[in-house]
């Protein structure tokens, strides 16, 4: 098979294209670069730069490369730009993902990997995140992952596509320097930013009903994001025809926002800067953790990275970047 990997040049989207083909599949890359670089790529992958809201380009690409199956990365994902610019996020995420969508029909590619997000979920009230806890999310950018996932599901009934919504976790880690994150939107590099410039990080209340007080996440390394790809796309496969996955990408643990940053003070040998609490962020749930059981079930994959493995490679990245 082909993969077009739309969003192939961003972080995770690398990450994917490299597990894609390191698994002997034929990849590619569709991005505007907007976010996304050439030098993330490994040479011999094609890349055609583009809009997902350009249909004709995505049908010719499509044609002229024998794509049989898309994984759908592109995407807007800040979650407080996407309050600040709603119908940016909405025209980004939910019409790019409809003109996605119409050029697969029009071209009869029907296999199709969807990157959703945990932010689907809101502030789940559970110990573990199943896939049929309830979703109320809570940013635009969380609504056009939960639209973009019923309208895919629609599409699924009325023209028998193929479909795998992956919701991710929290991100975090690289395979290597070179793929690591460039933003700075998440808790490991938010904390590097912080340390490099000689301030105390920061967290964001410490007062929650949790074993420490602070915030419950599923950290999960990007590594194991690009191989739950890979698994999917295989998956899809010999899938029938209207088959439509809802897939949590987790590890199925929680570690504490204090814990991850006692452990980048560790790795960053700057255990000299305490952390300071601040007050809590709107909006911030106690605990968010996936139950990574259909993931096992349905795509026989289970991450294999831990923590540790996370902040390293992190931390080996930013130093890649930031000299």
């Amino acid at each position: 098979m082909t993969w077009l990997v739309t969003g192939g040049a961003g972080y995770i989207g690398a990450h994917v294209v490299r597990a894609m083909t390191d698994g002997g599949e034929r990849v590619v890359v569709y991005d505007d670069l907007s976010t996304g670089s050439r030098d993330r790529l490994p040479a011999e992958v094609p890349l055609v730069v583009g809009s997902v809201l350009d249909p004709a380009l995505l049908a010719r690409t499509i044609r002229d490369e024998a794509v049989t199956g898309v994984v759908h990365i592109a995407a807007k994902k800040q979650v407080g730009e996407s309050v600040e610019r709603p119908l940016h996020y909405y025209r980004e995420n939910v019409t790019g993902l409809q003109t996605l969508l119409e050029a697969m029909t029009d071209t009869g590619v029907d296999r199709l990997v969807f990157s959703s997000s945990a932010a689907v979920y809101g502030m789940p009230d559970v110990d573990l995140v199943t896939e049929e806890t309830s979703c109320a999310p809570m940013s635009p950018y969380g609504e056009t992952k939960l639209i973009g996932e019923w309208l895919i599901n629609a599409a699924a009934r009325a023209h028998g596509i193929r479909a795998a919504s992956l919701r991710y976790f929290n991100v975090a880690g690289a395979a290597a320097p070179e793929l690591s994150d460039a933003g700075v939107f998440n808790l490991i590099p938010m904390v590097f930013e912080r340390l490099e410039a000689g301030d105390a990080p920061r967290i964001f209340g410490d007062d929650y009903a949790t074993p420490d007080g602070t915030c419950v996440r599923d950290y999960i390394h990007v590594e194991d994001i690009a191989t739950a790809h890979l698994a999917a796309a295989r998956r899809l496969q010999d899938a029938p025809r209207g088959t439509a996955l809802t897939v949590n990408v987790g590890r199925g643990e929680g570690s504490s926002v204090r814990e991850m940053v006692e452990r980048i003070l560790k790795v960053t040998g700057r255990q000299d800067l305490a952390p300071a609490v601040t007050a809590r962020r709107p909006g911030d749930p106690a605990r968010v953790v996936a139950s990574a059981d259909r993931a096992r079930d349905e795509l026989g994959w289970t991450a294999r990275y831990g923590l540790d493995d996370m902040v390293d490679s992190a931390w080996r990245g930013w130093r890649h970047r930031h000299g």
